[in-house]
């Protein structure tokens, strides 16, 4: 049967992403998360649908991904679909080809799960492995330790905080107050928290999301920072372990994080919470005309 491509409204958006609620389950590779798509809303619910890209077989989902950046689309599949070489080839040639409306030309990068024969695919069409990334994970079964800062669960009167403090963590960040607001008043915040963490004078400088797959199923952080006034203090591993407390009220059977393995810095404060490093993962990569012609 003909595998389809589309972009879901803002309704099709929720079926979406309980496609991927579904396809998390423990011992499954890292992958997108509805929790990904959660965070995205933060730019508005029509937005985030029209970043979103689904391929459907006979009415249903197989794949989902989200453009989540120039030239980049982070996908991945129902779990029986992992190895489906009709699939991967459907999805390797949309996003090969810029009319196909998935990536632009140039320079463009696919997140996969490890495991999943669209990266395979790739590979014979000449695109490289990107830099690594540190997937972590935290078994939720045992009680968490408490956390030394003050928390919040964060409501629209703290939302200049958080903002604030994302913006000190992530320099670039153009996150606002109405961001937080958007993202909150979406529709996949229902299974979510944002905590904010003060120190001991009171002061705001840390934060953290979490997101819910339903009980059972693997949670995400996206995204903790600390501000850049207060590093080195503790205080990422405390906004850590309030997250995967967080996680483990809300019924997640674990909880997961991926960053830059060159985070050495974040990479430490996830281990000093209690995460496992898990085996590094790379992006497939297209160089650039003028970066494969070198």
């Amino acid at each position: 049967m003909t595998i389809a491509l589309a972009t879901p409204d803002t309704e099709g958006l929720t079926v979406a992403a309980d496609a991927l609620r579904d396809w998390q389950t423990e011992g499954a590779p890292m992958q997108l998360h509805p929790g990904d798509l959660g965070w995205y809303v933060r730019n508005g619910p029509r937005a985030t649908a029209e970043a979103v890209r689904t391929w459907s077989r006979a009415g249903r989902i197989l794949a989902v991904g989200l453009l989540d950046g120039p030239g980049l689309v982070r996908l991945t599949t129902a779990p029986d679909a992992r190895r489906d070489e009709d699939l991967a080839r459907r999805v390797a040639d949309d996003v090969c080809v810029p009319g196909h409306g998935v990536l632009p030309e140039g320079r463009a990068a696919v997140e996969a799960p490890q495991d999943a024969l669209v990266r395979e695919v790739l590979g014979e069409r000449g695109w490289g492995i990107d830099e690594p990334w540190t997937p972590l994970r935290r078994d939720l079964t045992a009680p968490v330790p408490p956390s030394d800062l003050a928390l919040e669960t964060t409501g629209p009167d703290l939302a200049h905080l958080v903002a604030a403090v994302h913006r000190s963590a992530f320099p670039g960040s153009r996150f606002t107050d109405a961001g937080w607001r958007a993202m909150a008043a979406g529709p996949l915040f229902t299974e979510a928290r944002c905590l904010l963490g003060r120190d001991e004078r009171g002061e705001a400088v840390a934060t953290v999301t979490v997101w819910s797959a339903g009980p059972g199923r693997p949670g995400l952080l996206e995204p903790m920072g600390v501000h850049g006034d207060h590093r080195r203090r503790g205080h990422g591993r405390a906004i850590t372990l309030a997250a995967a407390a967080a996680l483990r009220e809300l019924g997640a059977s674990s909880a997961l994080v991926c960053t830059p393995s060159s985070n050495t810095g974040g990479v430490a404060a996830y281990v000093s919470a209690g995460f496992d490093r898990r085996p590094e993962i790379h992006d497939r990569f297209r160089p650039a005309e003028a970066d494969a012609a070198r």
